[in-house]
């Protein structure tokens, strides 16, 4: 996982995401997915701020619903 490119792509200006794919299966939930990438990659918490609001950004939420999301992750604590 330490080598993975996330961080580098993210670095690059690339508009990138984490997600999970079939957790029932797989088992990897969303949010053990950004723990290890945030451990494996020491991503910070902006790195991590910036990964969520590029998932809204990408979803098919209304324009409205991505507002509030990225408002509520923007000022985040």
């Amino acid at each position: 996982m330490q080598d993975h490119n996330l961080k580098r792509l993210m670095d690059a200006g690339l508009h990138v995401t984490i997600n999970s794919d079939d957790p029932a299966y797989f088992g990897g939930y969303v949010g053990a997915n950004y723990l290890a990438c945030q451990k494996a990659l020491n991503l910070d918490q902006e790195d991590i701020r910036r990964l969520a609001a590029n998932s809204i950004s990408a979803s098919f939420l209304s324009e409205k619903e991505k507002a509030r999301w990225l408002q509520k992750i923007t000022t985040y604590q």
